[in-house]
């Protein structure tokens, strides 16, 4: 994963009247998590939904380890993940039967990997219980449980410590600083300082136009 990197040139995006990215540029090598803040309707879902591809562009482009993702999406989107604001759980499935089928699209998971996944992230006993049945810490706890599940370089995530607590807030520092202590990369928006060492963290503060 050593040369991987994801840079974004002079990013210009319009929601309805509003031009949210005004010539944005951004850069995250491997082994670095980009921590972007402001202040709510700054921009921050619109640029990680951006980058994901999920909205087109007016102006700029993202570029993916040298070459314009517009060329080959499909390779691009195998290499990422995104995880919103809402965690993408389905409510009448229990919490490993969605692990097992969110990650199955991408590759077979092995019930004993679930297991020590849901324990990783402090929820080993909710395993059987229905999603809807869950407190939105817990919840927010299993979404978590599945990146590194994934297995892929790149983590755009939005909000990720929603819902968490001061400890929950922690662990999903800790699961970025493995993350790219491994290689990979990471995009996180938040309002909270994200718990990883200094020397991985690189910040964009958007402003509210």
């Amino acid at each position: 994963m050593s040369e991987l990197s994801l840079r974004g040139e002079n990013l210009h995006l319009w929601r309805g009247e509003r031009h949210v990215l005004r010539g944005l540029g951004l850069e995250v090598a491997a082994g670095e998590v980009l921590q972007v803040t402001g202040a709510n309707g700054a921009g921050k879902t619109t640029l990680l939904r951006a980058l994901c591809g999920m909205l087109y562009l007016e102006e700029g482009r993202i570029v993916w380890n040298g070459v314009n993702v517009r060329d080959d999406m499909p390779a691009f989107h195998g290499a990422l993940t995104y995880l919103g604001h809402e965690p993408p759980l389905k409510a009448d499935l229990t919490a490993s039967e969605n692990l097992r089928y969110w990650v199955g699209l991408r590759r077979r998971l092995e019930p004993a990997r679930i297991a020590s996944a849901l324990e990783s992230v402090g929820v080993p006993g909710v395993a059987s219980e229905l999603v809807r049945t869950l407190s939105a810490g817990q919840k927010r706890r299993v979404a978590l449980a599945a990146l590194p599940l994934l297995s892929v370089p790149l983590w755009l995530l939005d909000e990720p410590t929603t819902n968490l607590d001061t400890e929950g807030q922690k662990l999903v520092g800790s699961l970025i600083e493995r993350h790219i202590r491994a290689g990979g990369l990471a995009v996180a928006a938040v309002h909270h300082e994200i718990f990883v060492s200094p020397q991985h963290l690189r910040r964009l503060e958007l402003s509210k136009s």
